[in-house]
């Protein structure tokens, strides 16, 4: 399998930067933070030609960004809610 090169998965998707451009955002614009383990996806499979199996630690990589982040969000929004 390959190898990404550097642990994506120790960034945090949810950050404070990641946090004010979400908030400051318009509704219909689109933000993922976990791009950057997309784009190495897909940047696999082209070298690859189109090999999944070659590709599955970026696949993993960019699974575990965004499963993270959306945890994240979804904590912060429990704590938002109050009763």
């Amino acid at each position: 399998m390959a190898s990404t090169g550097d642990n994506s998965t120790e960034k945090d998707p949810w950050n404070a930067e990641t946090k004010a451009k979400f908030k400051s955002k318009n509704r219909s614009e689109f933000l993922d933070p976990c791009q950057e383990s997309a784009s190495r996806s897909i940047q696999c499979l082209r070298r690859n030609d189109g090999d999944r199996s070659m590709c599955q630690d970026y696949f993993q990589a960019y699974r575990d960004c965004k499963k993270l982040w959306t945890d994240k969000r979804n904590e912060e929004k429990k704590k938002l809610v109050t009763f």
